[in-house]
C-alpha cells in the first residue's frame, strides 16, 4: 500500500514582481490519503485548492515555505516535477495547455517512456492507446493532432483523463476535471477516474465545486477547504451538505 502525507504545508505564490511581497494561499494543510482512497476537497474560489494540487505536483511558480509532502516516506519536496512524476504523482490540470506541433501520440509515448523508464514496445502500446481511447469514447483521429490544440473543453478532460489510464500513477490529482463537461463527457471521464483505480488501486485527490461527478466517483472523505487550510473533514454526506448550503459558514474558519 502506498501513502501520500501532507503534513503543516505552507506556501506562497511568487509575484511577476520581485519587489512586492509573495502572497501565502496554504496555510497548514494536513492530509494523509491511502491506496484505493478516494478524497474529494470542495471549497470556495481562492481558497487555495488549484494551490494545493500545483503545490504537490512541483509547479515553479509557488513556493512552499513549511511543512512536508511524502510519498511512501520519500520527501516529495526533494523532487523536481519529473521525478515526483516518475514516482507516481499525476496532476490533471484545471485549464490543460496547449502544445503546438506535438503530436498526441508522441506526446503519450514519450510521458509513458519517462513514467515507465523505457519506452513501450509499439505493438503493445498502441494496443493500450486504442483500448483507452475506445473505453473514453476519444475519436483516433486524436492522434494525430496537437496536444490540446484546438479540443474543445471536453476533449482536454478526456485527454487528461486518457494519460491517467496509460501512466497508472500511484496518485491522480485530479484539479476540476468536471469543469466544462457535458452530461455525457462527465460520464466517459467518471469512468475513465473509476477504471483507473480500479485496475490500480491508486488514490485519488479529486478537487472539485459540484457534486455531480461525486455521483459517478464516490468519495470515502470529503475536505471543506476555505482560507487556505482544510476546516472540516467528513464522510460523503458532507458533500450534499455543501450543495444546499454552501460554503458561508466555513468562510475566516480552518483547523
Amino acid at each position: 500500500m502506498s501513502v501520500l502525507e501532507i503534513k503543516d504545508l505552507t506556501a506562497q505564490v511568487k509575484r511577476t514582481d520581485e519587489s512586492e511581497e509573495p502572497i501565502e494561499i496554504l496555510k497548514g494543510v494536513s492530509l494523509t490519503i491511502n491506496s484505493g482512497e478516494t478524497h474529494a476537497i470542495m471549497g470556495p474560489n481562492g481558497s487555495g485548492k488549484s494551490t494545493l494540487s500545483y503545490v504537490i505536483a512541483g509547479h515553479p511558480k509557488y513556493e512552499v515555505t513549511g511543512g512536508s509532502i511524502t510519498l511512501d516516506g520519500a520527501d516529495v519536496l526533494g523532487m523536481t516535477a519529473d521525478e515526483r512524476a516518475r514516482a507516481g504523482l499525476f496532476l490533471a490540470m484545471q485549464y490543460p495547455v496547449e502544445v503546438p506541433g506535438v503530436s498526441t501520440s508522441s506526446f503519450l509515448r514519450s510521458a509513458a517512456a519517462a513514467v515507465r523508464g523505457e519506452a513501450p514496445r509499439l505493438r503493445q502500446w498502441v494496443k493500450e492507446v486504442r483500448e483507452e481511447m475506445e473505453f473514453l469514447h476519444i475519436d483516433p483521429a486524436f492522434n494525430d493532432r496537437s496536444v490540446n490544440e484546438g479540443f474543445s473543453g471536453g476533449e482536454k478532460k478526456r485527454f487528461e483523463t486518457l494519460q491517467l489510464g496509460l501512466l497508472k500513477p500511484k496518485f491522480a490529482i485530479l484539479d476540476e476535471t468536471d469543469s466544462g463537461l457535458d452530461v455525457d463527457a462527465l460520464r466517459h471521464v467518471s469512468n475513465g477516474i473509476n477504471k483507473y483505480q480500479n485496475e490500480t488501486n491508486g488514490g485519488v485527490l479529486l478537487i472539485t465545486h459540484y457534486t455531480r461527478i461525486l455521483r459517478y466517483v464516490k468519495p470515502d472523505v470529503v475536505h471543506v477547504f476555505a482560507n487556505g487550510k482544510i476546516a472540516l473533514t467528513d464522510g460523503p454526506e458532507l458533500a450534499d451538505q455543501l450543495e444546499e448550503k454552501g460554503y458561508d459558514e466555513f468562510v475566516g474558519k480552518g483547523k
